[in-house]
C-alpha cells in the first residue's frame, strides 16, 4: 500500500507536475474572469522560477545530502559482503531495443566491480526489482548480468534480490536472502543524495554497514553559481524533494530510527 501511495503522492508534488497544475489553475481562473488573480498567480510563478535559475538552491540541498556520508579512508581490510542498490538500467527500453539501456547511475556497477576484485572473498548482491506501477514483470536484477560481465564480474557468484520496489524492500528482502549477522561487515553502494535514506533503512533492518557513496553531482565546497537553465535546476530541485519527502515518510513509517541519518563515527 505504501508503495502506491508514494508514487500518487510524488506524482501530485514533482516540480514538472506542480507547473502544471499551476497553469491549469491560472487557466481556469482567466476563464473564469478572475484577472486580477491570473496576474498576481502568474507574477508569484515567474518570480518562484527566477528565484530557481538564479539562486543554486538545488545544488546547495544536493551537496548537503551528498556530504553526510564519506567513503571510508583507508578502506578495511576485509569486509564480509558488497551490496548495490539498483537503478541502473532501464528495463523496459532494454527489453524494447534488445540491448542493455544503462542511466545515470552506472557509478554504482562500476564500484560494485572494483570492490568484488579487491575482496574476492566477499559475499556480492545485487538488489532491484521494478519500481513502476503497472511494469513489475521487468525485473532489473534480470537484466544487469552483460553489465556486470563486462566489468569482468563473476555474475554466478552474485546473489540476485529482484523483488524490491523501493529502497526499504532493497534492504529487508536482500537481508531474508543472505541473512547478515550483526558481527558482518557489509558495503553499501548507492548515489551519494540518496545515500542518508539508503543507510537509515539497512541500519534499521539489522545490518552492519559501511556507506560507499558514488555518483556524485555537486563539488564537495558550495560555490555560488546561477545555473541559468531552468530544466537543470527544476531536476535538482526534483531529487532533493524526492529524497527528503522519502526521508520523511520513512521515518514517519518507522523505516528509519532518525529523520536524517548520520555517520556513526
Amino acid at each position: 500500500m505504501f508503495f502506491y501511495l508514494s508514487k500518487v503522492l510524488w506524482f501530485l508534488v514533482d516540480p514538472g507536475n506542480l507547473i502544471l497544475i499551476f497553469m491549469t489553475i491560472i487557466f481556469i481562473l482567466s476563464l473564469l474572469g478572475y484577472a486580477k488573480s491570473v496576474m498576481g498567480l502568474l507574477g508569484l510563478g515567474v518570480c518562484t522560477l527566477l528565484l530557481i535559475i538564479l539562486f543554486p538552491i538545488d545544488n546547495l540541498l544536493i551537496r548537503d545530502l551528498e556530504n553526510r556520508f564519506s567513503n571510508p579512508k583507508p578502506l578495511p581490510a576485509t569486509v564480509d559482503g558488497i551490496v548495490v542498490l539498483g537503478g541502473t538500467v532501464d528495463q523496459s527500453i532494454t527489453a524494447s531495443r534488445g540491448g542493455v539501456a544503462i542511466n545515470g547511475s552506472i557509478e554504482r556497477i562500476f564500484e560494485f566491480a572494483r570492490l568484488s576484485k579487491l575482496y574476492p572473498n566477499a559475499k556480492l548482491v545485487f538488489t532491484g526489482g521494478s519500481g513502476v506501477i503497472g511494469g513489475q514483470k521487468l525485473k532489473e536484477a534480470h537484466f544487469i548480468k552483460p553489465i556486470l560481465k563486462s566489468l569482468s564480474v563473476d555474475t554466478e557468484k552474485v546473489i540476485y534480490e529482484d523483488k524490491s520496489r523501493n529502497t526499504y524492500e532493497n534492504a529487508i528482502f536482500s537481508k531474508k536472502i543472505v541473512k547478515p549477522n550483526p558481527q558482518e561487515k557489509w558495503f553499501l553502494i548507492t548515489s551519494a543524495f540518496h545515500m542518508p535514506r539508503a543507510i537509515g533503512v539497512f541500519r534499521a533492518a539489522g545490518w552492519n554497514i559501511i556507506p560507499l557513496p558514488v555518483d556524485y553531482m555537486t563539488e564537495k565546497s558550495f560555490k555560488f553559481k546561477p545555473s541559468l537553465n531552468l530544466r537543470s535546476s527544476l531536476n535538482g530541485i526534483s531529487i532533493v524533494l524526492h529524497e527528503w519527502l522519502g526521508l520523511l515518510f520513512y521515518w514517519g513509517m518507522g523505516y528509519i530510527d532518525t529523520f536524517y541519518p548520520k555517520p556513526d563515527y
